[in-house]
């Protein structure tokens, strides 16, 4: 290439393509598809091949220069063999075993085989450098004998080429991943090859017009060039950007521009050349692409050609051919299942209105094939005494818009089945408590095998009885094509969100579970402290999870779960181990999300974060619930950690995302959290002295073992404002030391600033949530009550296993429920009213007929109100049966699945109390063993920290000190070791967290964009529509109301 000119030499690259176009029309003759596609490739293999003559023409037969016949025999015989670095792209295409059998090898093993690839280039470039300076009777001091200067700036030219080169195959894969291929990919590639030349062509032309020469006004391009060969007009005056220039002009001198037949053979080759790589690469056009494609989809191989670096990337590109028909995708069935726990109608109706979203989002008909939906909500104590939440649910004045086509009789109580306006089905499933057992992990257990053991075998069943073969059957039934999305009862979210978590399990099939951004709502103070620590715990922490590992905990508000993940070895069988120890009602009952997803990562599964998906859902207002709701968290979330960590070795074996930095990571985190406490006095010590500091934790540690929950609470209350006040105080003092002592050096000062401006930057990167720094300021005064007396309370009180929020008070057992279809068929109590005379006609033309059933309740004059109250009340009559031809009873064999089921993992749990006692006596000895363990270890770091500050400065270390103007002055700082140490691994973590809350917010910003170039435009609705239009049904009646209410059916016989 030294012998061509550089305008040959950028536009001979894009003859690379000759060996694709060859493979593509071969491949097109071969695969017996549509030769739609097989023009381009012809035409560009006959534009290279002019190209080729074109240019021996251009160099052989006008010069008749007999020395560059090897050069030009090695210019085209080099391309030739670089366009063999994409022969995998087109080997699957031929039936050739060999050439397949080698690919898979490849495929499997391209790490290694990348890496010796580039040891292989490395040596054969050094034996071509090596041959090539005696063959061109050069000596070797002349190599090696580069000046300083020029080594640098060839140093540099080299750097900037790795790291543009790099730069652009990333963005060319996020534009592949968001779907702006054709504009900010091929347009693009396309046009770098011109852009260059122009670049290198330009410079040229413009300093040739500006030369001026004393020899006369007749100054042509040959003479310029032959000033430019000796070196006439260089000084060493001269910039850097005309030696460039002089030098580019130099390459073209050789040519002899004023022959327009020459230049004409070359510029005919050039452009051949180009319009052949073009059309060679003409399919990527039509290639279909999902969205946030893996790059593994796109691409062959993983490495790229920073010499030809466009043409590399598009030859790269996967070839696929074209058929007719495009092919579909593998459809996906979601299962909604949301459990409900003493939610209030508000709470309910958001879950409902959200599952109405997705109803209309993806309607069920022969369009919509890529997603399916189905909603199932389960209600524990559905048949105690007059559970006012299932009847908030069917009582209110606002209807909810179905259409009911079963009421069934169950084993573990009842079911009605509705279908929703547009088609998709939601199950809502009453559970009594005296036949199954309650509380939500037992729930979840229900619709894990409802779903994964009966639904999903019955279906596949019913085709195998239809004549379909096994084998395809079994290979249908292994596909990870069904998906779980975990709920609560007061969820709120749009369909997009739910379609970003889909995308994620799509696309990587080693995704267990995806969760996405949960927003609590509500008012007070509590709610906006949690909205702030939310924010900071998704914005940080989880994508730190994200990002240098796997998630460990996705909320079972809102989760997406790959149902062959749950099905998994020791995941969803080991889910339904009944609590036998104390040990196990704090990991297995107060934690169930978070124990699942540790069961998930111990078999290999990983779990993601998707910060563009959100939900929200109602948080905790009252001071006591939200600490007795972190109650249940603290303890659990601590051993769940613990059991990952104990299994670090054997995990990080089976699941790739569990590294062992990241367990290390984990280790850290862990260990600050333990001190947080310890951590929290030393601050306040730090400031106020060792009294406030030291007294009132160990005056409410006291108290907490010695006084009742509430009185705990009650005191934390009290203790929280004081030190609210405090709080204030210490900020204050911490800002006045660093004016006074002018300085920010400081522990305290450092440790402050740090904290305000990592959350101020990340909250900037959260455009969207930017406002909720305003809450930070409610969030660090709250730092001793979240963070120490929260911790004092939650330690101590591990023993009570309760829920904690939502509670009821004890009810006396309800009776059976075999009577309740009887009942139902047997009340005359139901009026049909027209809501709406002037009904509306449907597309189809036909009037839709308006059921709405009797809301007054009724008391049975025969019963005391005490049986009154055990009543499940349902109020509808043998016409509503009649007229909705409502199926009563269970499905064939669904009831012998129940019982078994029943049987096995879902049994009520019988009263023992000399079990339970021993139970309350074993939790009280893990409390105290843990308490012991937890608190001896922040008295460890107190004791070490307040050791190390008495002896003074000979075993401190001694950092300059600086102004605020950061210029040092004559003054040091003496900080003993331990508490540097923590400084540093503090400031590390959050380093750590920034960086990768960086990284995963371009990712998420990627997603996002790609979602929304794909979005379907019912996804882009805001709640607050959704809402108008569910309560618009009442006058528009385009479906069936029916409105139950709770009334005069009674649970017993």
């Amino acid at each position: 290439m030294p012998f061509f000119g550089i305008v040959t030499n950028v536009m001979m690259l894009n003859s690379i393509s000759i060996l694709s176009s060859i493979f593509q029309v071969a491949a097109q003759c071969i695969a017996r598809e549509t030769k739609q596609f097989i023009v381009p490739p012809i035409i560009s293999l006959v534009l290279i091949v002019s190209g080729y003559v074109l240019f021996i023409l251009s160099y052989l037969l006008l010069k008749e220069d007999r020395g560059m016949n090897i050069w030009i025999g090695l210019a085209i015989v080099g391309t030739i063999f670089v366009s063999l670095n994409w022969w995998e792209n087109y080997s699957t295409l031929f039936k050739s075993s060999f050439l397949n059998s080698i690919s898979e090898d490849i495929t499997k093993s391209r790490n290694v085989v990348s890496i010796l690839s580039s040891l292989v280039r490395i040596l054969v470039t050094a034996a071509v450098v090596g041959a090539y300076v005696p063959l061109s009777g050069r000596v070797w001091s002349s190599v090696t004998s580069v000046p300083g200067n020029v080594g640098l700036v060839i140093l540099i030219l080299v750097a900037i080429q790795i790291v543009s080169s790099a730069l652009c195959h990333w963005f060319v894969v996020v534009a592949c991943k968001m779907h702006v291929m054709r504009r900010s990919f091929l347009l693009p590639m396309y046009l770098a090859s011109l852009g260059v030349l122009a670049a290198f062509v330009a410079p040229v032309i413009i300093f040739f017009q500006n030369s001026s020469d004393p020899r006369g006004a007749n100054y042509t391009i040959t003479e310029y060039c032959h000033d430019i060969t000796y070196g006439r007009g260089l000084s060493s005056d001269t910039v850097w950007f005309e030696r460039l220039v002089r030098d580019i002009t130099h390459t073209l001198c050789p040519q002899d521009m004023t022959n327009l037949t020459e230049m004409g053979l070359l510029g005919g080759s050039a452009l051949c050349w180009w319009l052949g790589w073009i059309l060679c690469t003409m399919y990527i056009w039509f290639l279909q692409l999902q969205r946030i494609e893996r790059t593994q989809n796109l691409f062959v191989r993983r490495m790229y050609e920073g010499a030809f670096l466009e043409q590399s990337i598009l030859l790269n590109t996967r070839f696929e051919i074209q058929r007719k028909k495009e092919l579909q995708t593998d459809p996906v069935t979601v299962y909604l299942c949301a459990t409900m726990w003493h939610e209030n109608y508000d709470e309910m109706m958001k879950m409902i209105i959200s599952m109405f979203r997705l109803d209309k989002y993806r309607p069920r008909n022969e369009s919509n094939d890529d997603v399916s939906f189905e909603s199932h909500i389960y209600f524990d104590d559905a048949f105690k005494d007059v559970n006012g939440t299932v009847q908030q649910m069917f009582t209110n004045d606002d209807p909810i818009c179905t259409k009911l086509t079963r009421i069934l009789h169950t084993p573990y109580g009842g079911r009605l089945e509705y279908t929703l306006p547009n088609g998709n089905l939601l199950m809502v499933h009453f559970k009594d408590k005296l036949l199954i057992r309650h509380k939500k992990r037992w729930s979840q257990i229900m619709y894990l095998y409802y779903i994964l053991g009966w639904r999903l075998t019955r279906k596949y069943f019913k085709t195998f009885d239809q004549g379909e073969d096994e084998n395809e059957l079994k290979k249908k039934m292994t596909k990870d094509n069904t998906y779980l999305l975990a709920l609560d009862g007061d969820t709120d979210f749009q369909p997009s969100a739910v379609m970003l978590l889909i995308d994620r399990l799509k696309r990587y099939p080693r995704v267990g579970a995806a969760c996405g951004r949960i927003h609590p709502t509500g008012t007070g103070p509590m709610v906006w402290y949690q909205k702030f620590e939310y924010a900071v715990g998704h914005w940080l922490q989880k994508t730190a999870e994200h990002v240098f590992g796997s998630v460990l905990c996705s909320p079972g508000c809102f989760s997406l779960f790959r149902g062959a993940a749950l099905m998994d070895d020791n995941v969803m069988k080991r889910y339904t181990t009944k609590s036998t120890e104390a040990s196990h009602y704090v990991q297995y009952d107060q934690g169930e999300d978070r124990w699942l997803c540790t069961l998930l990562l111990q078999q290999g599964w990983r779990v993601e974060y998707n910060a563009a998906s959100d939900a929200y859902t109602n948080a905790p207002q009252d001071f006591k619930e939200f600490y007795n709701q972190r109650r249940r968290w603290g303890p659990s979330t601590m051993a769940n950690t613990i059991d990952l960590l104990g299994s670090g070795s054997l995990t990080s074996q089976r699941n790739s995302s569990i590294s062992k930095p990241f367990i290390l990571y984990q280790i850290l985190s862990m260990a600050a959290s333990i001190l947080g406490p310890a951590t929290i006095c030393l601050m306040i010590s730090g400031i106020h002295g060792n009294l406030p500091a030291r007294v009132p934790p160990v005056v409410y540690l006291l108290v907490c073992f010695k006084l009742k929950s509430e009185t705990q609470i009650a005191i934390a209350a009290v203790m929280s404002v004081l030190y609210a006040f405090l709080m204030i105080g210490t900020a204050l003092s911490i800002i006045g030391a660093m004016v006074e002592q002018q300085t920010i050096w400081t522990p305290s000062g450092l440790f402050l600033i740090s904290l305000v401006l990592l959350n101020i930057i990340t909250a900037a990167f959260h455009p969207k949530e930017f406002h909720l720094v305003v809450y930070g300021l409610l969030y660090f005064i709250s730092i001793p009550s979240g963070y120490l007396l929260l911790t004092i309370y939650s330690m101590v009180n591990m023993n009570n296993v309760s829920w904690g929020t939502r509670e009821t008070g004890v009810q006396v057992a309800a009776p059976p429920t075999k009577a309740i279809t009887q009942r139902i068929l047997q009340a005359k109590c139901c009026k049909f009213l027209c809501w709406d005379s002037g009904k509306v006609a449907d597309q189809n033309g036909q009037v839709p007929e308006t059921v709405v059933l009797a809301n007054e309740p009724k008391v049975n004059p025969n019963l005391t109100s005490e049986d009154n109250n055990r009543y499940l009340h349902f109020e509808c009559l043998e016409c509503l049966y009649d007229l909705c031809k409502l199926s009563l009873g269970v499905l064939q064999g669904e009831e012998d699945f129940w019982r078994e089921l029943q049987k096995l993992y879902l049994e009520p749990l019988a009263e023992d109390k000399e079990k339970q006692k021993k139970i309350t006596n074993d939790l009280k000895e893990l409390r105290n063993k843990a308490t012991f363990i937890f608190f001896i270890c922040n008295a460890m770091w107190l004791v070490a920290t307040f050791t190390l500050q008495a002896i003074g400065s000979s075993v401190t270390i001694r950092i300059p000190k600086s102004n605020l103007n950061l210029t040092q002055t004559r003054e040091y700082l003496f900080i003993d070791p331990i508490g540097l140490m923590f400084l540093l691994g503090f400031a590390s973590l959050l380093l750590i967290q920034f960086f990768a809350m960086f990284y995963h917010r371009i990712y998420t910003l990627i997603h996002f964009v790609a979602f929304v170039n794909t979005e379907s435009k019912s996804a882009r609705r805001q709640p607050d529509d959704d809402m108008q239009e569910h309560r618009g049904h009442k006058r528009n009646q385009h479906f069936v109301f029916i409105l139950y209410h709770i009334n005069d059916i009674p649970v017993g016989g």
